[in-house]
């Protein structure tokens, strides 16, 4: 069995009364009732994206990273299509909420494969609105949400405009909360940045932030330290990003994001080129070189 670092689901049994709301909300079929509570019974359907939580009345489901089974969306789709349409339709909507693409092209591949028809004009694909709470059962503020091709869009817009555009180009940014399988992260340039350092820094989106995907966190205030370097190693070996810049302030508390990305890169099986940049508390750049 493959295992893996992902986001899975994690059920509080002392909550947990047995409703089964949430198998209903899991059309994926990684949850059932047995003995009165909710179960994990294959962690190779769990998608990790949480319609269960918000189908649970008592709170008694949360996302957690840890290892393991890695997700497998041919399985789950051959599984799911035994469920019929309505089923089918209900799953693929729900990784376009996600903006899960590549799970998507993969359940569409197995569908024609295996001459399943589905009514395609009730796919969601026109209709991604990533506030729409419709299509997402869980926390908004933790939904991922890809900007890259509106980022594109804005380009021309804001090129005779005054303001500096924005250049996030996703959701969420918060090392915690960010999934590195998300496909903003893959091949991508990635800008690990201090949490302060955009507010010190004037021409942060337009000098560092610009073409590169982003995760922000505080090495000192978070509490997150052993799972920030699981996920900076995901990004290096299961997203396999291009470059990491690492931009943090001057002040000694900020070094441990370059500790932090350095223990990544001694984990990891690839290694990739690190820039550290040090900011200075007035914006101004301190030292800027490859490591």
């Amino acid at each position: 069995m493959t295992t893996m670092k992902r986001t899975i689901i994690k059920i509080d049994e002392e909550k947990c009364t047995g409703c089964g709301l949430c198998v209903s909300g899991c059309h994926e079929g990684a949850l059932q009732i047995v003995d009165g509570k909710a179960r994990m019974i294959s962690e190779l359907f769990c998608d990790g994206l949480g319609a269960c939580i918000g189908d649970c009345p008592e709170g008694a489901i949360e996302l957690e990273e840890r290892e393991a089974e890695a997700y497998d969306e041919t399985a789950t789709i051959a599984r799911i299509a035994l469920k019929g349409e309505n089923t089918v339709l209900a799953h693929l909507n729900h990784l376009i909420a996600h903006d899960q693409k590549e799970y998507v092209h993969e359940a569409l591949a197995y569908l024609k494969k295996n001459n399943i028809s589905i009514d395609h004009s009730k796919l969601d694909i026109k209709n991604q609105n990533p506030m729409n709470h419709e299509h997402h059962s869980g926390c908004p503020g933790s939904m991922a949400m890809d900007f890259r091709e509106k980022l594109n869009e804005n380009e021309q817009e804001n090129s005779s405009q005054s303001a500096q555009p924005s250049e996030l180009r996703q959701w969420p940014v918060q090392l915690h909360l960010l999934s590195p399988v998300a496909p903003y992260f893959k091949g991508a340039d990635v800008l690990l940045a201090a949490d302060c350092t955009a507010f010190s820094m004037g021409n942060f989106h337009r000098d560092f932030l610009k073409g590169k995907s982003l995760a922000i966190a505080c090495p000192k205030l978070d509490s997150n330290k052993e799972v920030y370097v699981e996920k900076i190693t995901s990004l290096i070996e299961d997203a396999k990003i291009n470059t990491l810049t690492v931009l943090i302030m001057e002040v000694p508390c900020c070094g441990g994001l370059l500790q932090m990305a350095k223990m990544a890169l001694q984990q990891s099986t690839r290694k990739i080129p690190i820039k550290l940049i040090v900011a200075g508390i007035q914006g101004n750049i301190v030292t800027e070189e490859w490591l």
